[in-house]
């Protein structure tokens, strides 16, 4: 099930401060991380989703780019991101 439009906005509220700024590299990945969850969740009952798991990879994929960029030009902004979205311990 695709992201509803108020759990987008208060996603990219709650990561970069302002609804409109969708283009931030913060709210991006805020956003692809919320995707990942759900999408994880559905392949733990359905095993046998194939075309669904490759879609994940390519969501990881894109993920690990924008953080690998956000790394480059921000370091103190990746750390925080990371920190806020628990993902690398």
């Amino acid at each position: 099930m695709p992201l509803t439009k108020d759990k987008k906005a208060t996603v990219i509220k709650s990561f970069t401060g302002s609804e409109k700024n969708t283009g931030s590299i913060e709210g991006q990945i805020a956003l692809l991380t919320e995707r990942i969850s759900q999408i994880s969740t559905h392949l733990q009952a359905n095993k046998k989703d194939f075309s669904t798991h490759r879609g994940l990879m390519q969501l990881v994929g894109k993920r690990k780019r924008l953080l690998n960029y956000l790394q480059k030009t921000n370091l103190t902004g990746y750390r925080q991101l990371i920190e806020k979205l628990g993902l690398r311990k």
